[in-house]
């Protein structure tokens, strides 16, 4: 399937390019990723644009989609829901846009951008060169693009293009009266009212001697086309430079056109998250009230008009650095001979990490040292280049959390940036000058506060929301802080189902435990050693709390030293920045969201990150989590992440992990719903063999696993109620590949019992007898069948119905699963001895007897099984006649 889209909040030249598009594009399907301006809506009514076939989104199965044309953008946070799509390496994208570069700019395989005043002026460029034929009402739809995006032709973005291309419409039929009246439309009385507002409150700016006007209006509801409002104020007042913001419903809308080259809104409104071109562009904020939206619009503006400094003035030079391939000692001892405390690694003359002073002390405290700095560098770092500005440095140095920022021309390093050299030149070059020092809480993306009550009222059922509450109540009372952490609040941020809670506490988590468990009549257990506990509620639910603390490794995967701490010490030594989010629960901060290590950042961009080079190495369990949590959220493991996975498995630290450990989490892999692009993922990485050197996972096995999964569902569908460990159909399959000598060296890793150990091997055994012997014969009674399999559970029949090659055997095991199984006669042994047949291995014998024959359709009630005791039994029957003299049974003589 083909389809055009464009961005949110489309245009006439977004709609436009879109009809253009389909003209090149004939069978590709038309459909908007959002909102629509005004203007757009109000066309669609007037017009009989409908006959283009535009189709909503939500009735478009994105799955299906194979080829997606991007018109008028190619920004990946403007495209709305197809955002989903774009990186799939499986969907085709061919791109058709007229803005600059931007950071987020989706990778096309087809590319047409060039800097002409419409979008659809270089589709139509296009349709002439090809020579399709438009018809007038085609050529009218394509001009109102040209004419909205141009002003007319009065923008100084229009080009000769845009000119041809609307002459070439005109020829085609294009009708200027309806151009017109779509262009020229008279102001609402709201619209009115509002550019009153935006004249009153304008404010100019001289910066660098640049006049920059700044005007800010706020009204309750929205109030369409507010960029053709700051369009007619610059025009009014004649204005080289215009800045509008809006506070309307829940956002602050910024629009901003400029007619010098000194001051590029395109870049300028980037900051804010929007773009557009050097003359005009526009963003939506959300995260800014209108005065700290202002704020930082000034502080933005200063820092690219005002001569701060650029990052050849402020960088160290030359640089000193390590190589990859020298010891960690020795990084350390360079960097405390330069009295330095990170240094790039540079391989031949190009960066390829980041070393600190912090990771090289850790690795030698774990006896490391002799190990390369490859294995423990950061890979995952930003760089600028000589003319970057001041804020460029700064959101680099802070929001990726580096010690050091290279300054890079082409390939080659020319010098470091460092936290001291900023600050040396904010203090000292501009004391006098406040506005200097940057104030990161005006930042949304720097700051470490949140308030998301609404979301935990909207995911929340009531009773847990109240018993948050309960434990922020107590906590007050106790004058300590309380938070939830960890899953529970990446979850909430998800919008992922998840009840299971941790509590940490700063101050004593069993003292508080205690007091919250007998306020509220629930059980507690206490772990003295970790400072842990849990509250078990009647229902069975249980929440786990601890207190704030550190843990640090007295050698590689050992298991954590835990001391008191703070909570950010407490998240920092958590595994995966995602995890690392914590949620307060005191009466008057109840539901803030605090995030010390950029958590929210990862969510939104879908990335596992550890918090520090040597997290692996403290605990490899984490690089099964990693992989775990990157298959069920549909993330991405981070780059710097991957390298360090692929160094902990050089250094051998699964080997040493310990066997139940390693095994626990293979578990909870093969607890996931799909655990094969997890195990592709270990295997890949390489910590599957070790668990077992032998150990494959590779199409054969993938292809088993794929069985596996599909008897399990039909399982789990066929029998709802019934408990099922699928994680043990699925480790039946991943060992079934070992030689069965190796798989002695298998359970003595992961500590198996003898009893594990026989059962698995017993299974097995016997499934392969069966396989191989049993069922290769053509035909058996159903009580053959039920024989056969009663002795095997139902994790273990599973295993064995996806190892079987022939449609008979797997309906011969869903048979015993739906017909058999259950299956018993109607008598019992009281029965037979009220018949009179003496007690002893006969009983066994002929019970036995009537399941086969209820299961082979030979008896089917009672009086049948009677009946068939009195015909294959009669001897037992008449010695007792003969003895007591009653009746006998089925004839009454």
């Amino acid at each position: 399937m083909e389809v055009i889209t464009t961005h949110v909040n489309a245009d006439f030249d977004a709609m436009a390019s879109m009809v253009a598009a389909r003209k090149l594009y004939p069978e590709a399907i038309l459909v908007f990723p959002g909102s629509q301006e005004r203007t757009l809506r109000e066309y669609f009514i007037k017009s009989t644009v409908y006959i283009y076939g535009f189709k909503r989104l939500r009735d478009l199965d994105l799955d299906r989609v194979k080829r997606l044309i991007l018109v008028d953008t190619r920004q990946i946070s403007r495209i709305g829901k197809f955002e989903e799509i774009v990186r799939d390496p499986n969907v085709e994208i061919h791109v058709y846009d007229h803005h600059p570069d931007a950071e987020d700019d989706v990778k096309a395989h087809v590319s047409v951008v060039r800097p002409v005043g419409a979008t659809v002026t270089l589709l139509v460029d296009l349709i002439r060169q090809r020579q399709v034929e438009l018809s007038p009402e085609e050529a009218t739809v394509m001009s109102l693009g040209i004419f909205e995006d141009t002003g007319s032709f009065t923008f100084s973005s229009t080009t000769p293009e845009d000119f041809e291309a609307a002459a070439y419409l005109l020829r085609c039929g294009a009708d200027l009266n309806v151009v017109s009246d779509m262009v020229t439309q008279e102001l609402t009385a709201e619209q009115v009212t509002l550019l009153n507002e935006l004249i009153t409150s304008a404010r100019t700016y001289t910066i660098q001697g640049i006049d920059v006007c700044i005007s800010t209006v706020s009204i309750e509801k929205y109030v369409g086309d507010f960029a053709v409002l700051v369009h007619k104020l610059k025009d009014i007042e004649n204005l080289d430079v215009i800045f509008a913001l809006a506070h309307m419903e829940d956002r602050v809308y910024l629009v901003a056109r400029s007619r010098i080259p000194e001051v590029n809104v395109g870049v300028i409104a980037s900051y804010f998250g929007g773009g557009g071109h050097s003359t005009a562009a526009s963003a939506s904020i959300r995260d800014l009230t209108l005065i700290q939206a202002e704020d930082r619009l000034v502080e933005v503006l200063r820092s690219h008009i005002h001569p701060y400094p650029t990052a050849e003035s402020l960088m160290t030079s030359p640089v000193i650095f390590s190589l990859p391939d020298v010891s960690v000692e020795e990084a350390a001892q360079s960097m405390i001979r330069y009295n330095i405390n990170s240094m790039p690694v540079m391989e031949n003359g190009m960066i390829v990490g980041l070393i600190t002073r912090q990771v090289s002390e850790k690795a030698t405290f774990h006896g490391l040292g002799h190990r390369t700095v490859r294995e423990f560098m950061s890979t995952d770092f930003g760089t600028v280049g000589p003319d970057a500005s001041l804020l460029d440095i700064q959101t680099l140095l802070v929001e990726r959390q580096q010690r050091i920022l290279p300054v890079v021309e082409g390939n080659r390093a020319v010098g470091v940036i460092t936290r001291r050299d900023i600050l040396k030149f904010l203090v000292e070059d501009h004391a006098n000058d406040p506005k200097a020092l940057y104030d990161d809480q005006h930042l949304p993306n720097w700051s470490k506060k949140k308030n998301v009550v609404a979301l935990v009222l909207e995911q929340l059922p009531p009773h847990i929301v109240q018993m948050l509450r309960d434990f922020g109540k107590l906590a007050d009372e106790l004058h300590v802080k309380a938070y939830a952490v960890g899953g529970f609040v990446r979850d909430l941020l998800l919008r992922r189902a998840n009840l299971d809670i941790d509590i940490v506490v700063e101050g004593d988590g069993i003292e508080f435990a205690r007091a919250f468990a007998d306020r509220h009549k629930i059980r507690c257990r206490f772990h003295k050693k970790f400072n842990t506990a849990v509250l078990i509620y009647p229902d069975g639910r249980r929440v786990d709390v601890a207190s704030a603390r550190f843990e640090y490794y007295q050698y590689p995967a050992a298991l954590p030293i835990v001391e008191f701490s703070s909570l950010k010490m407490d998240l920092y030594r958590r595994d995966f920045t995602i995890n690392t989010l914590a949620l307060t629960l005191n009466p008057s901060e109840f539901g803030h969201l605090i995030d010390f290590f950029n958590g929210q950042r990862d969510l939104k961009e879908k990335i596992i990150r550890v918090l520090h080079n040597l997290s692996l190495v403290e605990d490899p369990t984490r690089i099964l989590r990693a992989v775990r949590f990157e298959q069920r959220f549909g993330f991405r493991i981070g780059k710097q992440t991957a390298n360090l996975i692929r160094s902990a498995i050089r250094m051998g630290l699964i080997d040493k992990l310990g066997g139940r450990r390693l095994f626990h989490e293979i578990q909870l892999i093969l607890q996931e719903d799909d655990p094969i692009p997890s195990l592709q993922k270990l295997m890949e990485f390489g910590v599957l063999p070790g668990l077992c050197p032998s150990m494959q996972f590779d199409q054969k096995m993938e292809e088993l696993f794929n069985r596996l999964r599909e008897v399990i569902s039909w399982y789990r569908l066929s029998f709802l109620d019934e408990p099922l460990e699928a994680w043990w159909v699925y480790f039946l399959g991943l060992l079934s590949g070992i030689p069965k000598g190796e798989l002695d060296d298998v359970w003595n890793r992961i500590q198996f019992t003898t009893a594990q150990r026989e059962r698995m091997l017993w299974t097995y055994i016997n499934t392969g007898e069966l396989l191989r012997g049993f069922f290769t014969q053509e035909k058996h009674m159903p009580s053959d069948i039920y024989r056969a399999l009663e002795p095997f559970r139902p994790e273990e029949l599973l295993y064995m119905m996806a190892r079987a090659n022939s449609e008979e055997t797997r309906r011969a095991i869903s048979h015993y699963f739906h017909r058999y199984r259950h299956a018993q006669a109607e008598l019992r042994g009281r029965d037979l001895k009220a018949l009179g047949i003496p007690p002893g291995p006969i009983y066994r014998k002929i019970l036995d007897e009537l399941l086969d024959a209820r299961l082979n359709g030979e008896v089917r009630n009672r009086q049948e099984e009677l009946a068939y005791i009195q015909r294959c039994y009669p001897e037992l029957l008449l010695q007792r006649n003969r003895e007591d003299r009653v009746p006998c049974v089925g004839c009454g003589e």
